[in-house]
Parts: C-alpha cells; structure tokens; sequence
C-alpha cells in the first residue's frame, strides 16, 4: 500500500519540479533530479529505495535509451565514429589521471587511487540523452557523437575494472573471457539488429491480440538489455542497439508515439527520482572538502577531455563544449562501478558516499550545463 502513495508522489512532484524548472529557464530533466533528491533520504524521506523502486527505475533508463535508439540515424553514428572514439579516449584518460592524483593527494594507496581514477572516467548519457531531446538537439551531429562515445567509453572502463579485478583483488576474473563477451555481444547484437528483429517486429505485430506492436517492441528491448547485462554489457547499451534496430523499420514511428507516453508517465520519472535517493547528509560535514573538490575535478576532467577530442576531430570550440559537457554525467553507470569497488575492497567504506554524492553532482549539473551551451537551434 505504501508503494502505491509512494509512486504518486513520485509522479506528481516530478512533473510539477519539471515544469518549476522550465518556467526558471532550465531543463525539466533539472528539476525532476533535484526533486529526488529533497523526496529522498537527504531531506523529507517520504520516499525510500525499495525493490520495486529500483525495477521501475531500471526499466525507466532502459526506455529512455531505447527511445535514444529509435531517433539515431544508423549512418550518422557510423561517420561519427572517429570523432566518438576521440571523445571516449579524451573523456577516460583525464578523468583517470585527475582521479588517481586526488586519491593519492587523499593519502589512499595506488589501488584504491586508481580506483577513483577509473569511477571518475565512466560515463551515462541518459540524463545527456533527455537534455538533448528536450531541447531539440538529439539528432544533432553533437549527441550523435556523444551516444557513440558512450558505447566506447562503457566497453573501455567495462574492461580496465577488470583488469584492475584481476591484478589487484583476490576475484578470479578472466581478461579472455570477459573481452570475448563483449565481442559477442557485439556481433550477436549485429545480427540480431539485421535479421530478427525486422522479422520478429513483422510477425508478432500481426497476432490477433492488443498492443502487439508495442509489446513486441518492449520485449525485443527488455531482451536486448538482458543480453547485454549477460555478456558484462551495461543494460542501456543494449535497449539502445534494440531502439537502432527498430528504428530501420516501418513500425519506427508507432512504437516511439505510443510507447513512449507509458514511458514518460511512470517509469522514467521514478529513474530521475531514484539517482536522488542515494543522498544522504550524515556525517559528511568532515568530507565536505572532498566532495567539492572531486565534483568540481568530475566536471572539469569531462569537459575538457572529450571536449579536447571532439576538437581535435574537426569540431568548433563551442560544439566541442557541448560534446564535452554531454559526457559530464556519470549516472547510475558510476553508481554500479562504485557499489563494485565497495565488495571488492577497491574503494573504502568511509568514501562511499561521499564518491556516490559527487556521481550524482556530476550528474545534476549536466542539464543546465548544456542548456548554456546549446543554441536554440542545432548547429549545422
């Protein structure tokens, strides 16, 4: 019964902190982020992280990138593809040395520094993902080259926490076995994309039941994000590529106009709700150095690392700005690298949630930063 009192609230004070948000110039994405964050733990505690919240959560984020998916252009992600790895490796190398120096200046061992490094490289574009769309940029030539360099930036960190796993815990991981995953996972995604999904999307939308486009859309996105958690892929990846997928058929335009209300209604504003749910305030106040200091190099090494590849790649000081400042979030990404490094003794107890409060500061700054940059129209 709580849940139920629970989800309204969380509904009714999204929406209204949204358009709080726009009326003050901003975008809606903003307030739906710090709204969670006052409904949180940090200040009313009305509402609490539960199961269910974070199920709707994740099924939030997955629609959010699959929608992302419907609206990329195949083509325009494949000639960005330099650009993409520029930004990915400028947007990784920075923030890893910034990180490891600030732990080290923290007096943490070379472990637990690099540690910070790697937290500090990952990146999640949704949050960028729904500033972009909301501000009629997400099929700009700008988000297209951040949503490629998110892929490289997940496969990169995805594969030096496990190298890091492998030489400085006591896990057994194995390097062959999890770069083979991520290679099948490439190639079974590709096929997937080319031969079943069209054919799928075709004879399952002529089962004589309702909503058969719209749940066979949802299936081959819950599928997608299945496969992709299994081969040590982020979910995200996955319903993105499903959402490519879809978008090279005819049902492109019924799956995004329908599914996409449901979407927005419950799901996604529990995921906006859910990052702020992680803030709490208690006994910080001899941290609170630290948590400025790592925001603000959270930032600073986003920017201007994959703004620096972007640059190099052929784009004006201004759109590399915006490519740089698209891949300032670190989202629920950082959240599970964070949680990792926790269970594996990589990152201490007494940091946790101090790294978890500047994970999500990076995260709420990343709106208003691209409403600054971003015209009013799209570059061309």
């Amino acid at each position: 019964m709580e849940l139920y009192l629970q989800l309204a609230i969380v509904i009714l004070a999204t929406k209204l902190a949204g358009d709080l948000s726009v009326r003050l110039g901003q975008p809606s994405v903003l307030g739906k982020l710090v709204i969670g964050v006052i409904l949180g733990p940090a200040v009313l505690g009305w509402v609490q992280s539960t199961e269910v919240i974070e199920a709707f959560s994740h099924i939030g984020v997955l629609l959010l990138m699959f929608f992302a998916g419907l609206e990329t252009d195949i083509k325009d992600l494949n000639d960005n593809r330099n650009a993409s790895a520029a930004v990915a490796i400028g947007g990784i190398l920075l923030p890893l040395l910034g990180g490891y120096l600030a732990g080290i200046v923290m007096g943490m061992e070379t472990s637990e520094a690099v540690f910070i490094g790697l937290l500090l490289s990952a990146t999640s574009v949704s949050i960028s993902v729904q500033t972009f769309k909301e501000l009629g940029w997400l099929k700009s030539k700008e988000s297209t080259t951040v949503l490629g360099a998110a892929l490289v930036d997940d496969i990169v960190v995805v594969l030096t926490l496990a190298v890091m796993m492998s030489l400085l815990t006591a896990s057994d991981v194995s390097l062959t076995l999890v770069i083979g995953k991520k290679v099948v996972f490439f190639i079974l995604i590709g096929l997937l994309g080319w031969k079943v999904v069209p054919f799928t999307m075709r004879k399952l939308s002529q089962l004589n039941v309702t909503e058969s486009v719209m749940s066979t859309a949802l299936v081959l996105c819950l599928f997608f994000a299945y496969i992709a958690e299994y081969l040590g892929v982020a979910g995200i990846i996955g319903s993105f590529a499903a959402g490519i997928a879809i978008s090279q058929t005819k049902f492109k335009k019924e799956v995004e106009t329908r599914l996409e209300p449901i979407a927005y209604t419950i799901f996604v504003p529990v995921f906006f709700v859910s990052i702020g749910l992680a803030v709490t305030f208690a006994g910080l106040s001899k941290q609170i150095l630290f948590i400025i200091a790592l925001s603000v190099l959270a930032v600073l090494t986003k920017l201007i690392g994959s703004g620096l590849g972007a640059k190099l790649t052929g784009f004006n000081m201004r759109s590399s700005l915006i490519i740089g400042a698209g891949m300032v979030s670190r989202g629920e990404v950082a959240l599970i690298i964070a949680t990792i490094g926790l269970n594996t003794g990589l990152l201490l107890q007494q940091y946790f949630t101090s790294i978890i409060i500047v994970v999500i500061v990076s995260t709420i700054v990343t709106p208003p930063l691209l409403k600054i940059l971003l015209p009013k129209a799209p570059l061309q």
